[in-house]
């Protein structure tokens, strides 16, 4: 017979191991639904043809250019002013300082806030206000507005993290506080930093009510910045709602999508490894 503790340490570990499997069916089932229905699909011609009949046939290669270009105006614009911010937040205010206090709830209010409101706000500011009209520039800066929260607190939390004794001890040996900064304290939250490249990229990858207010519908191969472009969520989107037999062409899109993220997340992983291995040895 079983102690009371031995019970419950038991039905602890079974409830934990019950959860752990829910996720991974869960995962299984919804990336083997994709792979199956996406077979035979991926091909070079897929990710290099013009898409034809409303996006039912042909290929998806002026979708994956506008993406990408997507993605690079929202991380050129937002990681400058993310790390930025958050080196601000951590290295020259204090914790209870009203303007940090006040930078802080107003970026936690933002993370909460959803993304049809960013795409509300981008068509008002940067489409109409700006003139940049419906374009893969007003498209990744507002997806810009949306990632920042994210990359700001968790560049924030990793600068936090780094121990105090090393800018101590840098201090103690006469070296500058922007030195530092930028010899020790950054390489040390590069861990951080790389985490909320990672979160924001994934959550501007996947959005689709944002982009549809700002870059637009068009699936022609964009020519410039100030081009209108559809992103491969849009295109997924309009596939599976508008377009009657798009259903195909939906699923290898969002197979595309899935390897994309992946890539992104490994690419990251080496990094993550590199910068850590180097860090270490500079220690």
């Amino acid at each position: 017979m079983l102690s009371y503790k031995k019970r419950e340490g038991l039905l602890i570990s079974i409830s934990l191991w019950l959860m752990a499997l829910i996720i991974v069916v869960f995962f299984s089932w919804f990336l083997g639904d994709i792979i199956i229905n996406s077979r035979g699909k991926i091909s070079w011609q897929f990710l290099f043809s013009q898409p034809l009949n409303a996006g039912r046939e042909g290929g998806i290669a002026p979708i994956l250019v506008s993406t990408f270009l997507i993605l690079f105006v929202t991380m050129v614009t937002a990681l400058p002013l993310g790390v930025g911010t958050a080196i601000f937040l951590t290295e020259f205010t204090e914790q209870n300082n009203f303007l940090g206090v006040l930078i802080r709830r107003s970026l936690d209010i933002l993370a909460g806030v959803p993304s049809i409101v960013f795409g509300l706000f981008g068509n008002a500011f940067f489409t109409i206000k700006l003139g940049l009209g419906f374009s893969i520039l007003s498209g990744g800066l507002t997806l810009a507005c949306m990632v920042l929260p994210i990359l700001i607190r968790t560049t924030e939390e990793g600068l936090r993290n780094v121990p105090l004794d090393y800018r101590l001890g840098a201090a103690a040996l006469g070296i500058s506080q922007r030195a530092t900064l930028w010899r020790i304290v950054l390489p040390s939250a590069v861990g951080s930093v790389i985490v909320g490249f990672v979160l924001g990229v994934g959550r501007a990858i996947a959005e689709t009510a944002a982009l549809i207010f700002t870059s637009g519908y068009v699936d022609r191969m964009p020519e410039s910045l100030m081009d209108s472009g559809r992103s491969l969520s849009i295109h997924i989107f309009d596939l599976s709602m508008n377009v009657s037999g798009g259903d195909d062409n939906a699923y290898g899109s969002a197979l595309v999508l899935l390897m994309l993220f992946f890539l992104i997340n490994f690419i990251a992983k080496i990094i993550l490894n590199v910068t850590s291995i180097a860090h270490n040895k500079n220690v």
